[in-house]
């Protein structure tokens, strides 16, 4: 009775901090609608006045330029009217003139105007052009904006594109690499681009009003699909969101999808660190005078691994998933090393480390809980190991109980290590390629931990990665069959 009720409180408490989430949700869309309206009844109020500034610019040259007419076509027929006028008025003088000349009597009075007739022949009338200069007809500058009206009268809001859906089922997530598809309610050839946010999550409900990660956008995406690579998985989830924008406008985001993020993570342990290294995040420096080391980090900041890997999902009980380890006592003496804050007693995990080639030794691998203070790595049966030798003669070597083995192969820049800790097997590549470099099979009696050694040299340790399908593709097609890597007898 008690355990059902306390499973009932723990139910409506989640769902009241789920109301809450909501509430303030709610109080965060009011807030943006206020502004959202206020600033589009700005922007409209702004595009009529720069339309009435557009009209009434028009309308001043159109205005203009029937007035020059107005006073060219004036000038025009005025000069021509006055030129008439005075021919007109000359050509009545003359004709006067020709009347008393044809009236005269006598051949003595013909005689006195013996140059009338060429006088008229020189009238101003007979030079004169009788077609008007300019025309009175004004049809060519007058206007019909019945079209335009009728486009004003149409003028609506912007097309807001239709709101994407994300396709759940068609999402992938392998790889440290997600593809995230969505369609339309229907097509939409006025779609320019799609623009997708994503951010990283440790919460699988509904989106929460004060997320610890931004928001990260990807945008100019001209298909209904985006593939997100070399990512690295920090938290459980990734939620996704997508809008659609037309050459105007952008569409409103999708409803909010939560993809899963199996992926290992852990921290170095500085509290584990022999006194010579310099433990920074998850980064070591080897330090010959002995530096001060970070502290040993809280119990609420480490990390613990997923409850889930890509191959395993449904085999595994969260019951057995990796647990954080109690802090321990220092290295010592030779032993220059470093433990992982994660144990490992469940699953398959992937992770990677880079490493100075110049280091004078280094060596990553496995342990047990049980490895002593003074225990180098690979030198006891605690633990697993592939060791870089430069200190007299270059060499790459698996170790395992104090035996070792000679790798025929080049030295990487960065080691993969891979655990499936069920089948017992420890497995070293070439990160780059993911070629393999050696396989230890055994049967872990005890939960491991990731493990380091660095002398006079460096290394970074690369966490969140899945175990790459090129690795899972590999340990299936091996699984069941002798190697002579696994021995080293």
């Amino acid at each position: 009775m008690r355990e059902s009720l306390r499973k009932i409180t723990h139910t409506l408490a989640m769902k009241n901090e789920e109301i809450s989430n909501f509430i303030c949700t709610l109080k965060q869309n009011l807030e943006n609608l206020e502004t959202n309206a206020s600033r589009v009844q700005e922007d409209l109020e702004s595009e009529f006045t720069s339309l009435h500034s557009v009209l009434d610019e028009m309308k001043g040259n159109m205005l203009t330029r029937i007035k020059q007419e107005r006073a060219s076509r004036t000038y025009e027929l005025q000069s021509q009217l006055s030129a008439c006028s005075k021919a007109l008025e000359s050509s009545e003088e003359l004709l006067e003139l020709a009347n008393q000349t044809l009236c005269s009597s006598g051949t003595d009075g013909f005689t006195q105007v013996t140059d009338a007739p060429a006088l008229v022949t020189m009238a101003p009338a007979f030079r004169l052009s009788l077609k008007a200069k300019a025309s009175d007809n004004m049809s060519h500058l007058m206007v019909d904006f019945s079209q335009e009206r009728e486009m004003l009268q149409g003028l609506k809001f912007l097309p807001v594109p239709a709101t994407p859906e994300i396709q759940v089922s068609e999402c992938q997530v392998c790889d440290n690499t997600v593809t995230v598809v969505w369609t339309l309610p229907e097509p939409d050839i006025k779609i320019d681009h799609y623009i997708l946010e994503h951010r990283r999550t440790n919460h699988e409900g509904p989106p929460r009003i004060r997320e610890e990660y931004p928001w990260m956008v990807v945008e100019g995406i001209r298909e209904m699909e985006c593939t997100l690579t070399g990512l690295r998985f920090d938290t459980r989830y990734m939620t996704f969101r997508v809008r659609a924008c037309n050459k105007a406008v952008a569409g409103d985001f999708s409803e909010t999808v939560t993809l899963e993020t199996h992926a290992f993570n852990f921290k170095l342990d500085s509290g584990s660190a022999h006194q010579n290294l310099k433990v920074e995040d998850l980064s070591v420096e080897w330090d010959s005078s002995g530096g001060k080391v970070q502290e040993i980090r809280k119990e609420k900041n480490r990390t613990n691994s997923p409850m889930h890997s890509p191959a395993r999902s449904a085999l595994m009980s969260p019951k057995r998933a990796p647990t954080a380890r109690p802090g321990r006592d220092r290295f010592t003496a030779e032993s220059y090393t470093v433990l992982a804050d994660t144990m490992i007693d469940a699953g398959q995990h992937y992770w990677e480390v880079k490493f100075d080639k110049e280091s004078k030794a280094f060596a990553v691998g496995v342990a047990l809980r049980s490895l002593g203070r003074f225990d180098q790595l690979g030198k006891s049966s605690s633990s697993w190991c592939i060791h870089l030798n430069n200190w007299l003669q270059q060499s790459l070597t698996a170790k395992h109980n104090n035996k070792a083995r000679t790798l025929d192969c080049a030295i990487p820049s960065s080691i993969g290590v891979y655990v499936n800790y069920e089948e017992g097997t420890l497995s070293f590549y070439n990160a780059k390629p993911k070629q393999l470099m050696h396989t230890f099979k055994t049967k872990f009696q005890q939960p491991v931990i990731p493990a380091f050694m660095v002398w006079n040299g460096s290394f970074s340790v690369v966490t969140g990665l899945q175990v790459p399908s090129v690795v899972q593709s590999g340990q299936r097609k091996n699984s069941g069959t002798s190697s002579s890597n696994a021995s080293l007898t």
